[in-house]
């Protein structure tokens, strides 16, 4: 029913054959050059449209709530009085790891997964992350967006106590026809992703 399809570049293509044939379609971005519109000019675009047409979806991969803007863009509505429905998603990384077959809690070894991002802001002045609690974390840790920091997390979990034997999945573009998993270690993580030249998307199960 949308007038307007605002869309990440990660959502898949079979989604948007879903769109009305009139429908306008907008990118807001392409993988390896970054955002075709920052944050500020999107919130800003959301709005503005909002005053033209009737519904306006904002498509996101995933769940819209888990590493995807979306606190800055549901405030910016808030502000500027414009309603909304949020549709839940199947965050990547819960996703990833059921089609990996991956149990991400298991009775016996892991009663909590913990979301973690593998790219902070760059604005940012000092890490939020708590590598020493991330260490000692009873349960899976799932980074996000941590290719091309991959040695940056992996050591500073090493170094904060967690065993480098400890096992690490890399899923590459789960469920489609050049997905990729790599088995290996937090010792040796950030090598394998080298070697093997990986691109996002990609999600590190610890």
């Amino acid at each position: 029913r949308a007038d307007v399809v605002l869309y990440d570049y990660l959502v898949n293509p079979a989604i948007l054959a879903h769109c009305r044939p009139d429908a306008i379609k907008v990118s807001l971005g392409k993988h390896g050059n970054g955002r075709l519109l920052t944050q500020a000019e999107i919130n800003e675009r959301l709005v503005g449209m909002s005053q033209v047409f009737g519904t306006i979806v904002r498509l996101k991969s995933g769940d819209p709530m888990v590493f995807a803007h979306a606190a800055e863009e549901l405030d910016c509505l808030t502000a500027n009085a414009v309603s909304f429905e949020i549709v839940p998603g199947v965050t990547a990384a819960l996703a990833a790891a059921s089609y990996a077959g991956i149990p991400v809690t298991h009775r016996d070894t892991a009663s909590a997964v913990a979301l973690v991002t593998g790219q902070e802001d760059a604005g940012k002045t000092d890490s939020a992350l708590d590598f020493d609690a991330l260490a000692r974390f009873p349960g899976t840790l799932v980074f996000y967006m941590g290719v091309t920091t991959a040695e940056h997390w992996s050591q500073a979990l090493i170094a904060a106590g967690k065993p480098a034997a400890t096992p690490v999945a890399v899923l590459r573009r789960v469920s489609l026809p050049d997905q990729r998993r790599i088995d290996t270690t937090l010792r040796e993580v950030a090598e394998k992703v080298q070697a093997a030249k990986l691109r996002p998307p990609v999600v590190f199960i610890v």
